[in-house]
């Protein structure tokens, strides 16, 4: 009898082949839950790192990630989840620029001395790679517009002095100690998941809740500064983007913006409502980001609108 032949299949590639080892500082947070999500997603394992300063949000806990209450500046529990580590996301922060302002010690604690923290336990647990959630204020005022990373910084708050200061240490561990790292600068992020609650909340968040409570908009100062929305996926997507390419590590600053500026203005009457005017704030005047460097170094683009995101919000809380 003629022996059957088959013909053996290619072997799917698995998703466990490229499964690795991360760890999210800040994993319970805005921009962090949806990352945590994406790398949950993605079939990588994943640790997270927070203190819960916004209270335990059960909408924010991604199922399969693991868990941990303990705080970015105790070095020597970081090391030691850090073990076996590939890639560290280092979210964590405090990031209001007003309570910056009224409270410049702690944010300093939390926001300088804690990234020290997260970048020694890092190399000392031989991570591969840091990637740093950095912020457009650090260029605060400038001349020209758009806003490129060759810009000298020149913060006009605590809260853009910090992440500086940051991406300062990021580059340092980058040459000393042998780690590989990345910062990247945020450009106002916005998304589902958005805190509106409190006075330091941010102005699309702020907006959403006013619309939803019937009361009117505030808008600090004459509406006409200007600001750079990004999306928190197009976000996610560049963070993920940097934790693989090979042509960062050495501490590079990568702005991560839509490349459009929009007044503040404009944007509360996408949410249509009565409008009022108060005190301005210390801030920057207006923000665009060059994000070239992002094209050429991590292929990254954004790819959602302002009008889309938001549209995709006001559904989201019935406004719409």
């Amino acid at each position: 009898m003629k022996k059957k032949t088959t013909t053996k299949k290619p072997a799917r590639k698995s998703v466990k082949a490229n499964k690795k080892k991360m760890l999210v500082t800040g994993g319970a947070g805005f921009i962090g839950h949806h990352l945590v999500r994406e790398l949950i997603d993605q079939g990588h394992d994943v640790i997270v790192v927070d203190i819960f300063a916004e209270g335990d949000k059960p909408e924010r806990m991604i199922k399969k990630a693991k868990y941990t209450r303990v705080d970015m500046r105790d070095t020597a529990k970081l090391a030691k989840l850090c073990k076996g580590v590939d890639t560290v996301f280092h979210t964590a922060a405090i990031p209001r620029v007003p309570y910056s302002i009224e409270h410049p010690f702690e944010t300093s604690d939390v926001n300088i001395m804690g990234t020290v923290s997260v970048l020694d336990a890092a190399a000392k647990a031989g991570v591969r790679r840091v990637v740093y959630s950095a912020s457009g204020s650090a260029y605060g005022m400038q001349e020209t517009l758009p806003l490129h990373e060759d810009m000298p910084a020149n913060p006009v708050n605590p809260y853009g002095l910090q992440k500086y200061v940051g991406e300062l240490k990021a580059k340092l561990w980058a040459d000393l100690y042998g780690i590989e790292t990345v910062s990247l600068r945020y450009f106002n992020v916005y998304g589902p998941g958005i805190d509106p609650h409190g006075p330091y909340a941010l102005a699309v968040g702020a907006f959403l809740l006013a619309r939803k409570e019937g009361r009117p908009i505030t808008i600090f100062g004459d509406g006409t500064i200007t600001r750079d929305y990004t999306h928190v996926d197009d976000v996610v997507r560049a963070n993920i983007l940097a934790a693989k390419s090979k042509k960062v590590g050495k501490g590079e600053v990568i702005n991560i913006g839509a490349g459009r500026r929009m007044t503040i203005q404009a944007l509360a009457e996408m949410f249509g409502g009565k409008i009022r005017y108060a005190a301005p704030r210390v801030e920057a005047k207006h923000s665009e980001a060059d994000n070239r460097r992002a094209k050429e170094l991590l292929d990254w683009e954004p790819t959602i609108t302002l009008e889309e995101g938001i549209e995709q919000l006001k559904k989201e809380w019935g406004l719409s």
